[in-house]
């Protein structure tokens, strides 16, 4: 297979699995009464489309990223060892904004999910503890540099072996199934039915990520 190719591999499955959640996403959007509400002038609706524009643009991104300079040592050519600090720089810009303007989405979306508020905020500190172990398994064990994808980058790193302290211990995917969790905070604390529904599809897609474009990667890099 060409270098070229395996740019591409599995993102057409990538893309058909987007455009099936985007249909999911396009039909609950339509329903009376679930997009009310408004936030620093700005619409629920604007706030719930530019939630769902930006987990997307993160995920092509580092794909592109991954890819051009698995194969190619794209990043790595043009900026030399800074390469890794500028894609993980704005790696960071993506991830936190999916948070902030999930936050902006449950607020101006606020009081729209019909549940016991005990049981919601219950929910969020399980989930913020969940998340802060994560946080602590990852700078205790793993690494930042690991958890961005380094190995993309320096081949040091892929010697490196598997994580199995913390809250890896309980599963490899730890940051995907447990790290995620904080993008449901807003919506639990918020009582927000949309920013809920965007978390969701965020989860989902980081996991279409995981199968389409992570795991052909580390099969590649770790055979």
């Amino acid at each position: 297979m060409s270098r070229l190719k395996v740019i591409f591999e599995k993102q057409l499955l990538h893309y058909l699995l987007l455009l099936i959640l985007l249909s999911g996403l396009c039909a609950i959007s339509r329903t009376d009464g679930f997009l009310p509400g408004q936030f620093l002038g700005v619409r629920t609706r604007t706030w719930f489309y530019i939630g769902v524009a930006i987990p997307i643009m993160h995920q092509i991104y580092v794909w592109l990223c991954w890819r051009t300079q698995l194969y190619y040592s794209l990043l790595t050519r043009l900026f030399g060892r800074s390469g890794f600090t500028y894609y993980s720089i704005i790696f960071l810009i993506l991830m936190i904004s999916k948070f902030v303007f999930i936050l902006f989405l449950a607020i101006s979306n606020k009081n729209s999910f019909n549940v016991n508020p005990i049981v919601s905020y219950g929910l969020s500190l399980v989930f913020g503890l969940l998340v802060l172990y994560v946080l602590y398994s990852i700078a205790r064990y793993f690494t930042f540099r690991r958890a961005l994808g380094i190995d993309h980058f320096d081949p040091s790193y892929r010697e490196a072996k598997l994580v199995k302290e913390g809250i890896f211990r309980f599963t490899d995917n730890a940051m995907y199934t447990f790290g995620l969790l904080i993008f449901w905070i807003p919506g639990l604390l918020f009582l927000s039915k949309a920013a809920l529904v965007v978390a969701l599809f965020s989860h989902i897609y980081v996991w279409v990520h995981h199968y389409c474009t992570e795991k052909p990667d580390m099969r590649r890099i770790y055979g």
